[in-house]
């Protein structure tokens, strides 16, 4: 993840060494998910999102890229930690997202979830883990399913540390 290091980070850093303590100032990040029909590395892959999991920190922007037409971001409210905001974009238009809340964020294209068009974000930071068991007990219907298990054993073998 780029780090971008301003003069306020500089300040920062400086009088948190002058008063002892150890602080990180980090700009936030805006990632970017594609929304398409065909991923474009595995032609058999069809409404897709790329990538299907991002790693992001509190306060970075998402933004959903209606690359293909038909498709929109729309969280799953029962697989979001609490406090986050749920979101609903409209078919065919870009959406950005500011996830603040650490935790498990699932989302679907509204007309294409049963088909698998599903995907994950994980917000670092203090009580990441606290909805990740409730996240993934989420009933899913059709390849949905399937795809929420690659998507979860994907998950297991990432350093989220």
């Amino acid at each position: 993840m780029p780090f971008h290091f301003t003069r306020r980070a500089a300040i920062a850093t400086s009088a948190a060494a002058l008063l002892g303590r150890p602080v990180m100032a980090q700009e936030p990040v805006m990632h970017e998910v594609q929304m398409l029909n065909v991923d474009p590395d595995n032609p058999r892959a069809r409404q897709v999102y790329i990538p299907r999991i991002l790693v992001a920190q509190p306060g970075d922007t998402v933004k959903f890229v209606s690359v293909d037409r038909g498709h929109n971001s729309e969280s799953v409210p029962e697989m979001m930690p609490d406090g986050a905001e749920n979101w609903e974009g409209a078919i065919n238009d870009d959406i950005e997202v500011t996830v603040s809340v650490p935790g498990f964020y699932g989302y679907k294209c509204t007309p294409h979830a049963s088909v698998g068009m599903v995907g994950l974000i994980i917000v670092q930071g203090d009580g990441m883990m606290d909805n990740r068991e409730a996240a993934q007990g989420v009933r899913q219907r059709g390849r949905a399913r399937q795809v929420w298990d690659e998507i979860w054993e994907e998950v297991d073998g990432m350093d989220l540390a």
